[in-house]
């Protein structure tokens, strides 16, 4: 396996097992199951490049084909805070299309940290890859699904409690890092 072959086999087994296998985001599993999610690895020099044409291959299928993409950066955005300036403008691109409700990006990093909170704070896995990942979503699905579910302005604080019982011994025991 290539690089860019490994991070994305990291990126589903930590769909899998965390983000699914502990119920972080009560909708991955549907759609997973089903088929819909992509997954890609950013090859060129610019992933802005690579977030422009996964975003027009997203938008020219309709969700039962493709109905979210993982966008996986193996290299280049290392760094948080220089992820966080190209979640900023992968965002734009959104805006400057005038796709701002029909398509909106989720970032994930494996030094996310929430503001306030220490870096080896426990609640911060809830927002880490084991590579940067952008998350292309589809407004549309997200809306039926959270239509579908009870409670979903209670999913931050289950996260935050989840991760609180797992503890570091726990989240270290499912194996989701990047493998070498």
């Amino acid at each position: 396996m290539d690089h860019s072959e490994n991070a994305i086999a990291d990126t589903r087994r930590w769909l899998e097992r965390a983000v699914i296998g502990l119920n972080l985001c009560p909708f991955a599993k549907a759609v997973l199951v089903k088929e819909q999610v992509h997954f890609a690895a950013a090859a060129a020099e610019d992933p802005l490049e690579d977030f422009e044409r996964e975003l027009d291959a997203l938008l020219a299928l309709t969700a039962q084909e493709r109905d979210t993409t993982l966008l996986v950066l193996p290299q280049g955005c290392e760094d948080f805070y220089d992820f966080i300036g190209l979640v900023a403008r992968a965002e734009r691109v959104v805006r400057k299309r005038k796709l701002e409700g029909v398509v909106q990006v989720a970032s994930f990093h494996p030094r996310f940290t929430f503001a306030g909170v220490e870096e080896d704070d426990i609640t911060n896995h809830t927002n880490r890859a084991p590579w940067p990942t952008l998350h292309l979503l589809r407004e549309e699905s997200m809306d039926r699904a959270v239509a579908a579910f009870p409670d979903a302005a209670s999913i931050y604080e289950t996260n935050m409690e989840t991760m609180r019982r797992l503890g570091p011994e726990g989240w270290e025991a499912l194996d989701v890092g990047a493998k070498p």
